[in-house]
């Protein structure tokens, strides 16, 4: 079944910058000669089914449109938009999105929720940005399907310990009871989620990289993959690594099932020691998706790096897990031992959140200032510096949404224009020191 529109019509931002319309094969817009360009065609729907969720579907062909990502946009506005610009303000509304077929062709889709008390949908079509070219748009095609369960809250938990707990020499085993002692009062207190400190395993115990580091799985990994599997968990474990003659600074994730399902490696290693100590940097930034959500991971260094985040956050990672002793960045700009500063802490990790739209998750190893930050920049849980652990629950389905009516998760990833992004990935980039 197919909603059939009850009216159609053109728009545009300005008389001068309407596209040239037509209905011939299908819903025209063409580009008017001139640059200012902002129109097409909107479909308006008086009576929505009663639904749950609907999945909208737009397939447009084009011819001669320079950047399709850029200037092609089709939105679902939860009302009736007069044929003006800016009037979706007045209603909530939501990104299709792009999925390119063809050079010629591409379908703007997406399966929506339909707001509480919304009885009406306006589908718009946007052509904009260019001299040249045409497009042809199809009728859109609506379906209504079943609600979905709403997904519950994750229980997150930082375990770090205390520092006045920490006295005395240390050896793997003493770390191993150490966090594995905590970690497991926090997941009998129900978290589901359970984040630990960067090499937690060898943090303040004498020796080299080389031979403190540890394979995985192995005996010091197995009393976390019991507990994980007792209490029905998901842990991320930092230490340090062995992976044949290499050595990486690791971040473990154990699933509830006991299993390792994955190592992320260090990428960024820590300038003035890790990064010239043998130790082997990863190249890339993968994403697992669990039974709480998708989840990446960064580790102390990479915080440094904007892309660090920004890769874990274009996978469509939920969570940003980051075991970190500190940013450089949130301490002395001067020689002399590190002072830690709360301030500039909470720009650096809230900016990681909103700008990637995910949760983030940071522990520390020297306890003050592990927090837990939702997409909003909002701190759920901080630690200052006096608790074995920090909870919150993590809701994924928060339904955020800007002044404007548009979700904040659409915003952030529909506005990007990739194609200007070349200096991002050029090897010979060195941004200010050029």
């Amino acid at each position: 079944m197919s909603l059939a529109p009850d009216r159609v019509q053109t728009w545009s931002a300005d008389p001068r910058a309407a596209a040239v319309t037509s209905t011939r094969d299908g819903y025209r817009a063409a580009a008017n000669g001139t640059r200012f360009l902002a129109g097409g065609w909107q479909f308006h729907y008086d009576h929505l089914p009663a639904a749950a969720r609907l999945r909208v579907a737009v397939p447009v062909t084009h011819s001669a449109v320079p950047v399709p990502r850029d200037q092609l946009r089709c939105i679902a506005a939860w009302g009736d938009l007069e044929p003006g610009a800016g009037t979706e303000r007045t209603v909530l509304w939501d990104h299709l999105l792009p999925c390119r077929n063809s050079p010629t062709t591409t379908v703007f889709a997406r399966e929506v929720a339909v707001p509480p008390g919304a009885t009406s949908l306006t589908v718009r079509t946007v052509f904009r940005w260019s001299s040249t070219g045409e497009t042809c748009w199809g009728t859109p095609q609506i379906e209504p399907l079943p609600a979905l369960p709403a997904a519950p809250p994750v229980a997150v938990a930082v375990v770090t310990g205390q520092m006045r707990d920490r006295g005395g020499a240390w050896t793997l085993d003493r770390n191993v009871d150490f966090y594995a002692t905590r970690a497991a009062a926090a997941a009998a207190a129900g978290a589901k989620l359970v984040v630990l400190p960067e090499i937690a395993l060898q943090w303040q115990v004498p020796g080299t990289v080389y031979d403190l580091a540890v394979t995985v799985p192995g005996p010091e990994t197995a009393p976390f993959q019991e507990l994980a599997r007792r209490y029905q968990t998901r842990i991320c474990l930092g230490l340090n690594e062995r992976d044949g003659e290499a050595v990486y600074n690791s971040a473990v994730l154990i699933g509830p099932s006991g299993e390792v399902d994955g190592c992320y490696h260090k990428v960024h290693l820590a300038e003035a020691g890790e990064s010239d100590s043998g130790v082997l940097p990863g190249d890339d930034f993968p994403v697992y998706q669990t039974e709480v959500g998708r989840i990446g991971c960064n580790i102390c260094m990479d915080s440094s790096a904007a892309e660090s985040s920004r890769m874990v956050g274009l996978q469509g990672a939920d969570f940003l897990l980051l075991p970190i002793m500190g940013d450089h960045r949130a301490d002395r700009f001067s020689l002399g031992p590190p002072i830690h500063h709360d301030s500039r802490w909470l720009a650096i990790q809230r900016t990681h959140a909103m700008d990637n739209q995910l949760c983030l998750v940071a522990a520390r190893n020297t306890v003050q200032a592990s927090c837990i930050i939702d997409r909003k920049g909002e701190v759920l849980a901080w630690n200052d510096g006096d608790q074995d652990a920090i909870t919150a629950d993590v809701t994924l389905d928060d339904g955020y949404r800007v002044w404007q009516g548009g979700c904040f998760r659409d915003i952030n990833w529909m506005q990007r224009r990739p194609s200007v992004y070349g200096a991002f990935t050029a090897d010979d980039c060195l941004g200010s020191l050029r």
